[in-house]
């Protein structure tokens, strides 16, 4: 049972509001019963608080004067260093909001990048760039961002990033519940909880078969995989989308749209989305873990071995 308050404030950069959006559909538990639950005071959190901003001013005054803690401290969106690394694209008080983000990470016991576009850039970050965004601690995957690779917060932990355009809503949830708890949270190369990060898109889709058998769609609405002519990034992503449903229903590659591969810190990918690069007809990127040699030899195979029913596509995807 949780007995002391967690302060959070929810800063919001660059961004849609897509990850606040989805942050409303969690169930895992919902906000409400979260916020209730866990006992948190949300200083501020941009689409959900009802405070006067003069305020959330005073409370951010307090916090860089060390006089009220700072438990968590969630970002979404990227931050704006331009014109000319001034920051003055984006601003807060009359101030560069990146850099005014930048003096709270140093207070904060935790520090988490929800959404793509706080961990590595995202879509803002994406060539060519004019408003000079990042991600807090990673530019597109290269170390650095908004804050140096060396950065900790006052837990010792680096940014925790849990990405995504948008985050799954569990995901925000379930991590920042590790975090009031303090239970370990390992994280992996980028970052990301492993707990979240570590099953792939390509594990849980409905349209496996389709791929084990090479049997795959050209255009869209045909029965079969997304991956070998349409450009998904399934089997080389990430996340949960296939393993914990969006909405407890469904996903994108279930209901037929190739993964983008959105939790990734280079999404979005300079090529096109809907196509798969490749070099004859083998694509240039291959599923995780399968060389070459050997994917080669099982495309030949794989076809002639398929079922019937997967031939004529009775199959529903």
């Amino acid at each position: 049972m949780v007995t002391k308050t967690t302060n959070l404030l929810w800063m919001q950069a660059g961004a849609c509001s897509g990850d606040t959006m989805s942050l409303l559909c969690a169930d895992k538990p919902s906000w409400p019963e979260f916020v209730q639950q866990y006992k948190l005071d949300v200083l501020w959190q941009p689409s959900l608080s009802t405070r006067p901003m003069r305020e959330l001013i005073a409370d951010i005054d307090l916090i860089l004067a060390d006089k009220k803690p700072l438990n968590i401290l969630c970002i979404e969106g990227s931050l704006a260093l331009g014109p000319n690394g001034s920051g003055m694209f984006d601003t807060f008080n009359d101030q560069p909001k990146a850099f005014v983000i930048k003096e709270l990470a140093e207070k904060a016991d935790y520090v988490v990048a929800v959404g793509t576009c706080a961990a590595y850039g995202g879509v803002p970050a994406a060539p060519p760039n004019p408003t000079e965004c990042t991600g807090m601690q990673s530019s597109q995957g290269s170390p650095g961002g908004l804050l140096p690779d060396s950065f900790r917060s006052k837990s010792g932990l680096p940014v925790v990033n849990i990405s995504g355009c948008p985050t799954h809503p569990n995901t925000i949830i379930q991590t920042l519940i590790s975090l009031i708890n303090d239970y370990p949270l390992p994280l992996n190369d980028f970052n990301q909880p492993d707990a979240f990060y570590s099953t792939m898109v390509h594990q849980g889709c409905t349209r496996n078969e389709y791929h084990e058998y090479d049997i795959e769609e050209e255009q869209f609405g045909e029965a079969g995989c997304l991956f070998y002519n349409l450009g998904c990034q399934g089997p080389y992503t990430t996340a949960t989308c296939n393993t914990e449903l969006w909405n407890n229903r469904s996903s994108k590659t279930r209901e037929g749209v190739p993964c983008l591969g959105c939790v990734s810190p280079d999404f979005p990918r300079d090529a096109p989305l809907f196509k798969t690069e490749k070099v004859g007809d083998i694509p240039v990127a291959l599923p995780l873990g399968v060389s070459r040699p050997r994917y080669m030899a099982y495309k030949g195979l794989a076809n002639d071995a398929a079922p019937i029913r997967i031939i004529e596509r009775k199959m529903k995807p």
